[in-house]
């Protein structure tokens, strides 16, 4: 996804693999984030893991009401949740504090507009090459201490880079000191012919750090006719596997929730659908000690997705919203 809040469309194969390009008229959203540094060409574990100070429970609010902000619950074992959510986003201060969201990103280095709260972590992103800026770098530096890389450079509607453009200006992103995530492609982070492929190659090939790796995945339109939340969390963590076992690195999934991609549209499952896939997910990720953090796609209604969305644009949490606070 993108700054950008129109909807994207293309059509996506097995562990989320786009099949079709993203149309030039359509555009979506991304999601990123990191923990402790290994170099590129580092092999092995994950580091230990870095939470966020948390103060005693409360109690959450009935789904019936509009949300309000409450102090944060102790955190959970496994990766930290977080979500995704746009500046200018209806509400997003006090559904990301209703949320009770460990970490957050809005696709650019700041959150103007947004409050942070207590217990969550900002996690600044240079989504392309026009953010990429002195003003840019300053403000990732003083808003967090983990910067994500280019959003879906791989697509046309988002960064649409090439391979060669990115590592041109990866060094800029090196010289913040910052912890840092590998560009998000949209898929195919485990094709050895793929985009992600020739940056990681190209990477190494020059002494480039890259600290750890943010994915997307959604469910792939072959998967409807069979679809259970079992089939997809499954097909997430085969992905998941391919790209761990490929590069060894820790792992950030930095957009997933259960949107199809299609030619020229998107469709997703109804909230409750979407609540009981994150449960299942969330158990499944955490049973992955290289996966650092995940965050859902998205705190607020994408305009061709609505049914992703935690709160509505009115503040009210939904299903799925209710089953991230819990698990978060």
């Amino acid at each position: 996804m993108g700054r950008d809040t129109n909807a994207p469309a293309r059509s996506r194969g097995i562990a989320g693999r786009p099949q079709t390009t993203l149309g030039p008229s359509i555009t979506r959203r991304a999601v990123l984030a990191g923990a402790a540094g290994l170099a590129l060409a580092a092999c092995g574990g994950s580091p230990q893991q870095t939470t966020p100070e948390s103060s005693s429970s409360t109690a959450a609010p009935s789904s019936s009401a509009s949300p309000s902000p409450t102090t944060t619950k102790p955190t959970p074992p496994g990766p930290l949740a977080g979500v995704g959510t746009w500046i200018q986003a209806p509400h997003a201060s006090e559904s990301l504090a209703d949320s009770q969201a460990r970490w957050c990103y809005t696709w650019a280095p700041g959150h103007d507009g947004i409050d942070i709260p207590q217990g969550c972590e900002f996690v600044p992103m240079f989504e392309d090459l026009s953010q990429l800026t002195e003003e840019g770098l300053e403000l990732a530096k003083a808003n967090g201490e983990t910067l994500l890389g280019f959003n879906e450079p791989d697509q046309e509607a988002h960064a649409n880079m090439s391979v060669q453009q990115a590592l041109t200006a990866w060094p800029q992103l090196e010289s913040t000191g910052m912890r840092l995530g590998a560009p998000a492609v949209a898929g195919n982070a485990d094709n050895p012919a793929s985009w992600f492929t020739g940056f990681m190659d190209g990477a190494k090939a020059k002494g480039y750090r890259v600290d750890f790796i943010p994915l997307h995945w959604y469910l792939a339109v072959e998967l409807l006719p069979s679809y259970s939340a079992a089939v997809a969390t499954q097909d997430l963590k085969a992905y998941l596997e391919r790209v761990h076992t490929k590069y060894q690195m820790p792992i950030w999934l930095t957009e997933f929730s259960l949107i199809s991609w299609y030619p020229a549209s998107a469709a997703a499952k109804p909230s409750k659908v979407q609540a009981e896939f994150l449960k299942t997910a969330a158990d499944m990720l955490a049973s992955l000690p290289y996966v650092e953090r995940w965050a859902w796609f998205s705190l607020t209604p994408p305009p061709y997705a609505p049914n992703v969305a935690l709160y509505d644009n009115n503040g009210k949490v939904s299903a799925a919203g209710e089953q991230f606070r819990a698990l978060a």
